[in-house]
């Protein structure tokens, strides 16, 4: 392991426990202690490799998490939710929510959280866009990997109705690799390919088993670019990660799950669809996080860059 990939690690094992513990103390003395570094050196190296300080990363996550479970779960009081993520009181948590989202934690659960929603949309948008003649070079490039990547013809799912099928899943432990980026973009295709290369490397790929890709953010509520996304294949409880990769569990569950055959630059849409099938379904989003799974019958169709997965959605009653 280069000395640049150790880091990585450490910092991902930050993140994991910081999403892990939000209504924990979270301060500098713990968090650089689940990365074994000194407390002096960890504040520098996280902003020198994050971008944010960790002060504001923790911030921020705390917010986000709460964003999303103010409208998850409408009969929860705005103030649980806030104690819940880590703030002290109900005063503090309107503050900092206000400050972040520019309205308060009411007014956000009444409906304001559909422009902050449509600004990030937009901004997703305008990226994809410039990322066509990316996009073409990246599938280009998995296409021409057949070690990697079984090849196969397969009849796109777009423009069909969306078959959602609501069954449950088993956790399961996994090694992952992770990019920061906006999703849909080709950040995650080049991950893909890095991590199947190691993954071969460590004897995962023959025989296959099965992968999965994970949204750890809700693209309506994080910034584009600092959408988090993890690789990972199936592992028992005996492997031991190596290099950058680390060890997560996917939680088990209820997911609502549908088929999707597209290239990367569609399949952010057919999340959309996924979306557009809940008000009428009785089910709701919950807190767990959306996973990809690609199965024993994944191929990448040569000629139009084409792959297959189920998109699962974690959900609830109402």
């Amino acid at each position: 392991m280069n000395s640049r990939q150790a880091y990585i690690a450490r910092i991902n094992r930050v993140i994991d426990h910081i999403d892990a513990n939000l209504a924990e103390p979270l301060d500098l003395e713990t968090l650089s202690a689940v990365a074994h570094f000194s407390a002096f050196h960890f504040h520098r190296v996280f902003r020198a490799m994050t971008g944010e300080t960790l002060g504001d990363w923790v911030r921020r996550r705390r917010l986000e998490t709460a964003a999303g479970r103010l409208l998850s779960s409408p009969d929860l009081a705005a103030s649980s939710i806030g104690f819940d993520v880590g703030f002290a009181s109900p005063e503090v948590f309107t503050r900092a929510f206000r400050a972040h989202f520019k309205v308060t934690p009411g007014a956000w659960r009444r409906g304001a959280h559909r422009g902050w929603a449509q600004e990030h949309q937009q901004r997703l948008s305008k990226i994809h866009q410039s990322l066509s003649n990316e996009h073409q070079s990246v599938a280009q490039a998995f296409r021409h990997d057949p070690d990697l990547w079984p090849s196969g013809r397969l009849e796109p799912t777009g423009g069909q109705p969306m078959n959602v099928v609501v069954k449950n899943l088993n956790e399961t432990r996994v090694a992952y690799m992770r990019s920061i980026g906006p999703y849909g973009g080709t950040e995650i295709p080049r991950l893909w390919q890095r991590f199947a290369a190691w993954c071969g490397e460590h004897g995962l790929m023959n025989p296959r088993r099965v992968m999965y890709g994970i949204s750890q953010d809700n693209p309506e509520v994080t910034a584009p670019e600092k959408c988090r996304y993890d690789a990972c294949i199936e592992v028992d409880a005996s492997f031991k990660p190596t290099g950058e990769v680390g060890i997560a569990t996917i939680a088990g569950g209820r997911y609502a799950c549908a088929k999707f055959v597209g290239t990367t630059a569609q399949i952010h849409g057919a999340w959309n669809e996924l979306c557009e099938w809940l008000p009428d379904s009785g089910y709701q989003v919950d807190d767990r996080l959306a996973i990809e799974v690609y199965g024993l019958d994944f191929v990448m169709d040569e000629t139009t860059g084409a792959f297959n997965c189920d998109l699962c959605m974690p959900v609830k009653a109402m």
